[in-house]
Formats: C-alpha cells, structure tokens, sequence
C-alpha cells in the first residue's frame, strides 16, 4: 500500500482536510494530529475499518479505543446516558486532552469499546482534526499512530517511521503539544474512576470530582485475565527494543547505579543529574517541569533505540501533577521493572 502525505498545517490546507475526510467515508485509514499524540483514524461505526486499525497496528483486539468527536452534538448519537457530573468535566475540558468513558449505544461495534458496554469518547483540541472529523460527518475511533508497543507519536514523522505503506494517508501536520494521551475518567462507575492519566491533571479533576478514585492500574501492572476499559492500562508500552529498567531515587543514587552498572550505557534522566554521570545521557528538562517532560517521552524513547543503546535506565519521574502522566508511561515502557534505592 501507498501511503499518501498530506500536509495541513492548518484549516486553510482544505484540499488535504477534504480528501483525509474522503479516504474516512470510504473505510480508510487516515493519520491525523492532535494536541497528545497523532491518532490512526477510522469510522467508528465501520467494523472492517476498525479492523483494520488492529491489523495496521498489530494492536490486541480486547484493547478499546477511544471516539473522537468536534461537537457536543455528536455525543448523543453514540453514548446512551452522560451524567451532570459527565457534563460538567466536558464542558471544563473540552475540547481537550479529556477522555469520558460512558455508557455506549448499540451504534458503537463491540470492536471499538474492547466488547464492553462503555465507550470512552474524547473532542480533541488540534483544529485541523476537528476540521477533518466535520468534514467526514463521522465519529472517529483513533488509537496511538504507531505500532502497537511501540513509543506513541508525538511528531508525524514518528508515524512516519511506523505505519508508511500500512495505512491510507498521513495528515503532517506540527508536533503535538501535550505529547502524552490524553487523562481517561470512567463515569461508568460511581464515583469516577480515573483511568489514564495524562494532560488534565489528578489535581484539575479533583476540583470538579472531590472523591475521585484513581484506579490501580494507573502505576502498577493490572491483574491478569481483567478487561480493561480505557487503552493503554493492559499491556506492555512505549516500550524501546533496548532492555530498560527504571530506577527511582536521588541524583546521586540513580548517577551511582549509572556509573557503576556495567550493563548500562544510556541513562534517560534530568538536567540535575547530568553533572553526576559519567554515561551517555538523553535529558527530559529539569526535575520540577512535568510538562515539558510530557513533551519529551516518546521522542526520547524512540532516541534510546536511535542511540543503538543495549542497556538503559530512566530515572523515575514525580507522581505529581503531570508527574504522573509520565511516570504511567514509563512504568509500562519499563515492563513494570522498578529499582526503589
């Protein structure tokens, strides 16, 4: 398969918007941007086309997806019931890095929600995708743009990298902003639950849902055999090919298992910690700016396997704030391998 490039960098690239939206009315596969990561997009209401999004990405099919949508309108076509509180998260967050997870109609193939009876819907924030998904008249089931596994994309030519000759056509359009999937709340369950985190913190949450639970899964491996109702929560992810360990605890501590660990020649860390190593080193920004780290993630992981590197080690990111958005992410690129010093 050819995989077409259309470049949008913004609403005025109409030709581009109008024939990604065409390839979605006919059952394609379309890359498209957002303010997380890229998304691969397809009909949410076309089973062959969402099976493709699997065979595309070599994605497991117990894994739901998540909906995108570009009006409040569209919610009522595809969820049976939003709550007050449901709604009041919406109107915070949307458009945003803001997933609800719902109770679905039957309009929604059991494909898309994992063969559960939720669907988890989002209205992204990047303009040209909007613009993309009106054009279509669709809903659009949209996972990560990348093989499954594999570092999400926070740039197009990470997608690129992935799906070339995979998928019907790639929109390149900037980075994204965020670079981290966006936070999932279920509100299928009382009270909500959080699912993922990621760009809309625990804390802004827990403005607007004061008895938040934060589900298990969020920073430690989920049990086995359980259906899961938000992506990414299951399986191994993000992960480089080098073997990768994570380590948690001071600058001193992580540059000493550094310096002296002889399987390690990479070190994925801070800028405190670069005056203490004495390896190769890819930094995050500092400590204290969770953002940016969100930003960095998957390019630096992708970089790892760049660097050719055999052994590396991530120096464990805060819980905090968008701390923990970052630290969901590497716990699962690590496989859930965490050295406490």
């Amino acid at each position: 398969m050819k995989t077409k490039l259309l470049y949008a960098k913004d609403i005025t690239a109409t030709l581009q918007i109008n024939e990604a939206a065409d390839i979605l009315k006919n059952g394609g596969l379309v890359a498209v941007p957002t303010e997380t990561v890229y998304g691969l997009a397809a009909s949410a209401l076309n089973e062959k086309a969402v099976a493709n999004i699997f065979k595309a990405k070599g994605r497991p099919n117990d894994n739901p997806l998540i909906v995108h949508i570009a009006d409040f309108s569209e919610l009522d076509n595809i969820v049976a019931e939003v709550s007050d509180l449901a709604k009041e998260c919406m109107d915070a967050f949307w458009p945003g890095p803001f997933t609800a997870v719902l109770p679905k109609k039957d309009i929604i193939p059991n494909a898309v929600s994992g063969g559960l009876n939720t669907v988890a819907v989002r209205m992204p924030a990047n303009a040209v995708t909007a613009e993309i998904i009106k054009k279509s008249g669709l809903p659009l089931a949209a996972p990560s743009a990348n093989t499954s596994g594999a570092p999400s994309p926070s740039t197009p030519y990470h997608v690129i990298e992935d799906l070339s000759g995979k998928i019907d056509a790639i929109v390149v359009s900037g980075d994204c902003e965020v670079g981290v999937e966006s936070t999932v709340v279920s509100f299928a369950v009382n009270p909500p639950r959080l699912l993922r985190p990621g760009g809309i913190t625990v804390e802004q949450l827990k403005e607007l849902i004061p008895d938040l639970v934060i589900d298990p899964a969020v920073t430690a491996e989920p049990e086995k055999g359980v259906k899961v109702a938000s992506p990414g929560m299951k399986y191994k992810h993000y992960s480089p090919k080098a073997n990768t360990v994570m380590v948690a605890g001071s600058e001193q501590a992580f540059a000493d298992f550094c310096n002296k660990n002889q399987d390690i020649d990479l070190a994925l860390c801070f800028d405190e910690d670069i005056p203490l190593l004495k390896i190769p080193y890819i930094s995050l920004g500092k400590k204290a700016d969770h953002s940016k780290q969100a930003e960095l993630l998957f390019s630096a992981l992708r970089d790892i396997d760049k660097r050719k590197s055999k052994g590396a080690v991530i120096h464990a990111p805060t819980k905090e704030g968008m701390g923990l958005a970052v630290y969901n992410r590497l716990i699962r690129a690590v496989g859930f391998k965490v050295i406490e010093l």
